[in-house]
């Protein structure tokens, strides 16, 4: 098995970036999910009700800065895309505890269990596609470890509970009820994995990665 594709999300919610290599630890992959919307009350806006969100692509320049659309996030221009696609009034605010994240720092799906469910990998928003797995051979490991290069150790804790965002085209951000009825229909409602890194390193495109007992 190996490192097939590397996803961040420097903003969350939006669009994420292709990458070649990175740094993990116990906060997950290096500069993702750094910055999010909330809303005037305080709260997390998502794409879950604001699909929109969806077209919008946060990057990282190269002194680690979030940008949207190649623009820094504190640019007005940024807070300006970010209130046509959420609302009035929501703003930026840069926040790095673990909190961020909706269950763990890290998620990772297979290319066996993406054919499986044949569907674009982007609406399952992974950090880490693992390649070279058969089929559905992911759903075996909850409890298990795995070594990602020669040093990187994540800890799998549970198969994905998948929500609406799954059902947007992540280029269109047309809703396609279907997907989600085929992940509880044949998936139990699951599909990629919950991870905690226990174990930081650097991570780079075609790493081995094996499974641990």
């Amino acid at each position: 098995m190996h490192v097939a594709e590397l996803w961040r999300y420097p903003v969350k919610s939006l669009a994420g970036e292709p990458i070649r290599a990175t740094d993990l630890s116990t906060s997950g992959m290096q500069g993702d999910r750094l910055v999010h919307v909330q809303d005037q009350r305080g709260g997390i806006v998502t794409s879950r009700t604001r699909p929109k969100l969806l077209g919008l692509r946060g990057t990282l320049d190269d002194q680690g800065h979030a940008l949207i659309g190649g623009r820094p996030w504190m640019d007005p221009a940024s807070l300006d895309a970010i209130r046509a696609a959420a609302g009035d009034g929501t703003r930026l605010v840069r926040y790095e505890g673990l909190e961020r994240f909706d269950v763990l720092p890290l998620l990772i799906a297979t290319d066996g269990a993406i054919a499986q469910l044949g569907v674009d990998r982007r609406r399952l928003r992974p950090n880490i596609v693992v390649g070279g797995v058969e089929g559905l051979a992911e759903r075996e490991w909850p409890g298990r470890r795995l070594l990602i290069g020669s040093t990187a150790i994540v800890a799998v804790a549970q198969l994905r509970g998948r929500c609406i965002m799954t059902t947007f085209d992540p280029d269109t951000q047309e809703q396609d009820l279907s997907v989600l009825r085929k992940i509880r229909d044949e998936f139990s409602g699951t599909m990629a994995l919950d991870c905690d890194v226990i174990q930081g390193g650097r991570v780079s495109l075609g790493d081995s990665v094996t499974l641990l007992d």
